[in-house]
């Protein structure tokens, strides 16, 4: 972790982050916590849209507080010309601008990259979308599963009556969107450093996906084989790559796919020599290593996989596994969002931890709160 005298690696930096919701508030909290100094900019009256969520937490909702930890608040109406000039030194002075509008939107305020490099031209302006800049569906609306829909990996999920299944998390919006934009901001952040110049950077949540079917595009590409829902190796169609029932109808989720873990889950579950061969027959092995599973609950398979190298797990719920020793000795829940004298646990993110500010307990920014321009022009309000 680093220390109080060691220099984050971004501090110095300012962030305008005219965002909301996920994609871009999350990017900014990964740049927020390596040190840079992240400006909202809200809109009146009730600004980012996350703040009227449930649960409730302080002021605003416990979303709002977890993706917005350490960052400060404006609150601008930016259809009004006068309030927008307001913005100007700080658009004189910022490194990095984040937006995720539609296409269009930020250059009818005023605020679109080309007048805003006219300003800057050192400023990295990164925009998320869900289709990009350009193309036939640029100004389309769109959600975390339609981006998965339409990009075909929402259609390689199946349930027991072969529907696709929702996926429990919004994999466009943090894998396709937040994590893409902070990557560009800092590939852009390093390039500045040698040449003096910003530029834009096209984030589409939506093209960003195809990376995740990397297997599918290898064999599509090169075979003409397409993957088949419920049919490949990691989409259903192997024994060794499958979620099990057990007795108390909990779940195992099983992945020995390589030899020496297969022989090792089979082992453990006592799997008969003759019901192994899943080259030759295997539904019949799926079946027979359904039927072992089923055997016993959830609680005693945990016992007898503890320890044993078969990569298998007992299927945990959230609040399991945020209760998981071992999760806790890695310290993911160490620091917290403070509102007053309250606090929860902030949210552990993907940067290392002599790379991230040190301080435990940061608030999340009240509306507008840091609106004197005093104050937003000088440093770390925190």
């Amino acid at each position: 972790m680093a220390s109080a005298s060691e220099a984050l690696p971004l501090a110095g930096l300012c962030v305008l982050d005219f965002s909301t919701l996920l994609p871009g508030p999350l990017a900014g909290l990964l740049l927020a916590e390596a040190g840079a100094r992240v400006v909202k900019v809200e809109r009146p009256p009730g600004g980012d849209e996350m703040r009227g969520y449930v649960p409730a937490y302080g002021a605003a909702s416990a979303n709002f507080a977890l993706l917005n930890r350490g960052k400060s608040s404006l609150c601008i109406d930016l259809k009004d010309p006068a309030q927008r000039r307001e913005l100007i030194p700080l658009l004189e002075t910022a490194d990095v601008l984040l937006e995720q509008f539609r296409p269009g939107v930020m250059a009818r305020l005023g605020l679109g990259f080309d007048e805003v490099r006219a300003i800057n031209p050192r400023l990295v302006y990164c925009s998320i979308t869900g289709y990009g800049q350009h193309g036939e569906r640029a100004a389309r609306a769109g959600h975390d599963l339609n981006y998965l829909a339409e990009t075909g990996l929402l259609g390689l999920t199946r349930g027991a009556d072969g529907a696709p299944v929702l996926p429990p998390m919004l994999a466009a919006d943090i894998a396709g969107g937040a994590w893409p934009a902070v990557m560009n901001i800092l590939l852009a952040l390093r390039r500045r450093d040698a040449s003096g110049r910003g530029c834009h950077i096209d984030v589409a949540m939506s093209d960003n996906l195809f990376t995740f079917a990397y297997w599918g595009l290898a064999s599509g590409f090169a075979t003409g084989q397409w993957p088949r829902p419920g049919a490949e190796l990691v989409t259903g169609g192997s024994p060794r790559y499958a979620i099990y029932r057990t007795a108390d109808a909990r779940f195992v989720a099983a992945a020995p796919l390589e030899d020496r873990f297969w022989a090792t889950f089979c082992d453990a579950i006592g799997l008969p020599a003759d019901r192994r061969d899943d080259g030759r027959d295997p539904e019949g092995v799926r079946a027979a290593v359904a039927e072992r599973i089923a055997a016993r609950t959830a609680a005693q398979w945990q016992q007898a996989l503890s320890g044993v190298d078969a990569c298998a797990s007992v299927v945990a719920s959230l609040q399991e596994a945020v209760a998981d020793p071992a999760f806790a000795q890695r310290g993911l829940f160490e620091r917290d969002v403070a509102d007053g004298g309250a606090s929860i646990p902030a949210l552990p993110l993907p940067i290392a931890a002599g790379l991230r500010d040190a301080r435990r307990s940061k608030p999340f920014p009240e509306l507008g709160e840091h609106c004197a321009q005093a104050r937003w022009q000088t440093g770390d309000p925190q």
